[in-house]
């Protein structure tokens, strides 16, 4: 059997006091206002030299460990990059925290995923909801009940809820400035017809923050369906914004599944990147860096993310839904230059 870990040791790893450490292994840390970040770290520490599993041992009750149980992550569709990317982050999140992981797609109709969400509250210890996967009306029904639960990339205004996001204002306004730096002045921006909604946001930041820069000419936005299986890009959604009177010299694209059909569609029209129009894309892609010019494109920090997520969540299981605090948490992308937005060139 190895050497019992005590809070004092747990507390001068993180330099903290031993009262404190033990307020939170204890679960009285909301009571004496401790923040979440260092309850968080506490915790983290505390499984990785291995207290809980000391306590268990003994037949001890530990207030702050739960048992194991799974978290189920509800996405709109597996065909969004960012679903598997994040994916393999999350997995090693919960793993290091010994909760199982699963994923699945949302119904749907309505009616049937209402149903299959009440089912599911049994099933998983908590939830996350992604994107477009979490419509009023479930995010409601599961605060009521206060089942835990925590939204990712997606936030509801009207209600008190834990979301963690990628920061879309830093990442319009990291964008614009470096469009700027570039001496690019008129713009066209991109959005997916099947993702409008989820893009406006994104579309209105942008808006905003090319207004207030004042160094760009002209900026326009257009919508544009994203081609099928076998079919082209449809090149006549953008043609006018290439030619006099527009002649837009920067592509912005909101959604990184577009990217691709784009590019190649702008290489059928002989149309070159970066010399004739700069692509750049508000979503980082699985291939961009593969392509004969890689794509400039905002990263999010999914590492950080998924880490954050996971102690939410865990925190929210530990508490049954009912955690005094409510997290809203957003995260500043990176920007990832290549030589699609002729950076090369200047």
């Amino acid at each position: 059997m190895g050497k019992k870990v005590k809070n004092k040791d747990i507390a001068a790893r993180l330099g903290l006091s031993g009262t404190l450490v033990s307020l939170v292994l204890n679960n009285k840390a909301d009571q004496h206002g401790i923040k979440k970040e260092t309850q968080e770290r506490v915790l983290a520490v505390a499984r990785q030299m291995g207290y809980f599993n000391a306590a268990a041992e003994k037949g001890e009750p530990v207030p702050a460990e739960e048992k194991p149980g799974i978290i189920g992550m509800v996405v709109p569709s597996m065909n969004d990059p960012f679903i598997y990317e994040i994916t393999p982050y999350l997995q090693k999140a919960f793993s290091s925290i010994g909760l199982g992981f699963s994923v699945f797609t949302r119904d749907p109709d309505d009616m049937r995923f209402n149903r299959l969400t009440t089912s599911l509250k049994k099933f998983f210890s908590g939830m996350i909801l992604v994107g477009n996967a979490a419509d009023d009306s479930v995010v409601r029904a599961l605060n009521r009940d206060s089942y835990p639960v925590v939204l990712l990339e997606k936030s509801i205004k009207r209600m008190r809820l834990n979301t963690v996001c990628s920061d879309r204002i830093a990442g319009a306004a990291i964008m614009t400035q470096h469009l700027t730096s570039l001496g690019l002045k008129n713009l066209l921006i991109i959005s997916g017809e099947d993702s409008a909604s989820y893009d406006k946001e994104m579309l209105e930041e942008l808006r905003n923050s090319t207004k207030k820069s004042r160094n760009f000419d002209s900026v326009h936005f257009t919508v544009a369906g994203l081609p099928k299986a076998g079919d082209k890009f449809d090149f006549a959604a953008i043609e006018n914004f290439l030619r006099p009177p527009h002649r837009s010299d920067a592509i912005i694209v909101l959604n990184s599944q577009l990217v691709f059909p784009l590019y190649l569609a702008l290489q059928a029209k002989n149309i070159r990147i970066p010399q004739d129009v700069a692509l750049v894309s508000m979503e980082d892609g699985i291939g961009f860096d593969l392509l004969t010019t890689p794509v400039t494109r905002l990263r999010r920090p999914l590492a950080a993310m998924s880490l954050k997520v996971a102690n939410i969540i865990w925190s929210e299981v530990k508490n049954k839904g009912k955690s005094k605090y409510k997290r809203q948490v957003n995260m500043a992308p990176e920007l990832l230059i290549r030589s699609s937005c002729g950076s090369y060139l200047k």
